[in-house]
């Protein structure tokens, strides 16, 4: 066999799963600032009897040898809800995807992104689009800037040189998302100050903490929310009820009532705002794993993660509020009261806001007045497919 031949091998059953996820764990590894993550979630992920996004969407994992070594892996896959959206938002009939993207070097990246265009030509695809990792609310996108700074919870870690490989592969950039840095050691300026107070002042308003007790309920209306708020995005596909379900158990252990907000107007509740405190402070302390001692951190660190960072993933605002001054109202007197929480109550001295979309002009106004920053960048590309 020539030792520079690239082959590709398909995967797909438990063993196949086991060695995809290690060889993404080896090229993050390699990566600067990378974290290791549990290898536990990564293998539910792409497991299609235990992740529900399985249950609308159907995947075909790649991965590259060459020389007898494994050089590079990628997914392909069809997601049926992603079929049925607009075109305008991304996504539509005849749109398939790719995700899970690594390689060793251009070579090894040309294949496998060319596997990954005639697997889904052959199942009537006639758009490509990612790197989506694998659902649109795993981790879409793929670092173009803020590899000089180690990932927060749920961020996707990329060297820098995969974007040259795939545009030069055809891919044209569909969507940029950023990511927002923020100081939440002190308080906002004193206009959002003023506009928060006046929304205090308003008897019509209640914005209160989510409740562990109530926890299921709680999670119905977040996600009815969101399922409403973001319906009209740019690469929106609803969540369907086995994946709030799923979400809502996997959540709870990291959700600390303080650092996250529902926002109610006449006692019906129409905004929210979700943060998480950053997990993968504890990941790097122990290298992902849980065994022997990553328990005891863990479990320490979930009851009272001093000092950490902070995320905030997720926000929305039912439509029928949004473009509204009391939308705007809402976001900054929940992210104020969840800002003084973090600080006060976790000492908490930076949060990262994000992903939102470069074109989110909302968004993106209330994250410049609150004075943050773009410190990451996120590319997805498309490009059209020949047909099989």
């Amino acid at each position: 066999m020539n030792e520079r031949q690239i082959s590709i091998e398909p995967v797909s059953d438990k063993k196949g799963r086991a060695r995809f996820v290690d060889l993404g764990r080896d090229f993050a590894a390699k990566v600067p600032n990378s974290v290791p993550q549990l290898r536990s979630e990564q293998l539910e992920l792409v497991n299609p009897d235990k992740n529900p996004f399985f249950g609308h969407a159907r995947a075909q994992l790649f991965i590259a040898h060459r020389g007898g070594r494994p050089v590079g892996r990628i997914s392909a896959h069809i997601d049926e809800l992603a079929l049925q959206m607009p075109p305008e938002q991304g996504f539509g009939p005849g749109t398939g995807m790719f995700g899970y993207f690594d390689a060793e070097d251009e070579d090894v990246a040309k294949e496998l992104l060319r596997t990954a265009q005639e697997w889904l030509a052959k199942e009537g695809m006639t758009k490509i689009v990612g790197p989506i990792s694998m659902s649109i609310w795993e981790e879409p996108g793929l670092l173009v800037r803020g590899q000089d700074h180690a990932p927060v919870i749920m961020m996707g870690h990329h060297p820098a040189q995969y974007a040259g490989w795939i545009e030069n592969a055809g891919f044209a950039r569909a969507k940029t998302l950023y990511t927002y840095d923020l100081d939440v050691s002190h308080d906002f300026p004193p206009l959002i100050q003023r506009i928060v107070k006046s929304g205090e002042r308003n008897s019509k308003i209640t914005v209160r903490q989510v409740r562990k007790a109530d926890w299921d309920e709680e999670v119905d209306k977040i996600l009815g929310i969101l399922n409403d708020a973001w319906s009209d995005n740019w690469g929106f596909i609803p969540l369907t009820p086995e994946e709030i379900a799923h979400t809502g158990v996997k959540l709870r252990p990291i959700i600390h009532e303080e650092l996250n907000m529902i926002a109610e107007v006449d006692g019906r509740a129409v905004a929210f705002m979700l943060t998480f405190p950053d997990v993968n402070n504890v990941l790097a302390r122990t290298n992902g794993k849980l065994f022997p001692f990553g328990w005891f951190h863990m479990l320490r660190w979930l009851k009272n993660p001093t000092g950490s960072d902070m995320r905030v993933p997720l926000m929305g605002v039912l439509k029928e509020f949004q473009n509204s001054r009391l939308a705007s109202q809402l976001a900054f007197m929940m992210i104020s009261y969840i800002r003084r929480n973090a600080s006060q109550r976790f000492d908490s001295q930076r949060a990262e806001i994000g992903w939102i979309l470069d074109d989110n002009q909302g968004m993106v106004a209330i994250a410049d007045a609150i004075d943050s920053s773009i410190n990451r960048e996120y590319a997805i590309y498309e490009k059209p497919l020949s047909a099989g």
